[in-house]
């Protein structure tokens, strides 16, 4: 099967961040993206914009990377061990925000398309991690991807709405990391189906969450609120540093590591032994 043309995914993805970065500095009206060009000693490089101090964000990184290399790391190797020691070439987009206000949740997008050799493959997905849930933002988002889901597969979203869920688990707690979205990786067959698929996806994301934004930035919230949010941020990274694939790619592929960092909160809280209140 022919390989999609990079170059052209490539112009996509950077346009993609082009319009997310516009979009949500309008929705935070104060501050502005901080861009940082960076190169990659191994080969690649790509291009990290970050958020801070904002009316309505506190922290938020949109990043866009195309990296290549001689050798697979074991992250990318591990479940197509066929494939180690094959040359590759990655190209994404990776996307976290986290709000100051505790009732707009955390969210994170990335799509993301790898060659390894003679071989290729779509990735992706988008989720959200409410701080305290909303049942109308819940169903707002899954509904957004369901719809863009099903203008290609009607299958493709209860398959990747279960990948998604069994995914953004946190083992050692036994805890959902958020209330899931779609998630799906090794995808390969029609190239063209295929990425007319991934970019409706990835287009979907503005649809997705900016309406929950207008809901709930504006909610009083005190120290109370605040002080669980910074409990929830850390459950967000101990996902990130234990499980995630993307981050665990980046490191051991030699990136960037203050972009491939950059989905960290600016802020969490760990208590010993928290129990929460209902």
């Amino acid at each position: 099967m022919q390989q999609p043309p990079l170059d052209e995914m490539e112009n996509f993805l950077r346009g993609l961040q082009d319009r997310i970065c516009n979009a949500l500095e309008e929705a935070d009206g104060a501050a502005k993206f901080r861009e940082d060009l960076w190169e990659r000693p191994g080969g690649g490089g790509g291009r990290t914009r970050v958020i801070a101090d904002g009316a309505l964000l506190e922290k938020g990184g949109v990043n866009f990377s195309k990296v290549h290399g001689d050798r697979l790391p074991p992250s990318a190797t591990a479940h197509r061990p066929e494939l180690a020691g094959q040359t590759f070439t990655a190209l994404g987009i990776s996307l976290v925000l986290h709000s100051r206000n505790p009732y707009v949740p955390i969210v994170h997008m990335n799509y993301r398309f790898f060659s390894a050799g003679p071989v290729w493959w779509f990735g992706g997905g988008a989720d959200l991690t409410p701080i305290y849930g909303f049942e109308e933002d819940a169903r707002h988002f899954h509904g957004v991807l369901k719809t863009a889901c099903d203008r290609h597969d009607p299958g493709f979203y209860p398959r990747f709405k279960a990948w998604c869920d069994d995914y953004f688990t946190i083992t050692h707690r036994q805890e959902m990391r958020g209330i899931g979205g779609i998630f799906f990786d090794d995808l390969h067959g029609d190239a063209s189906l295929l990425r007319a698929f991934w970019e409706d996806m990835a287009n979907s994301f503005l649809d997705s969450y900016l309406p929950i934004v207008a809901r709930r930035r504006d909610l009083a919230y005190g120290e109370r609120e605040r002080q669980f949010q910074l409990l929830r941020r850390g459950r967000y990274v101990e996902f990130n540093l234990v499980y995630d694939r993307g981050t665990l790619f980046g490191l051991q592929s030699g990136g960037r590591t203050e972009s491939i960092l950059m989905s960290l909160p600016p802020l969490a809280a760990w208590a010993y032994d928290w129990q929460g209140e209902a």
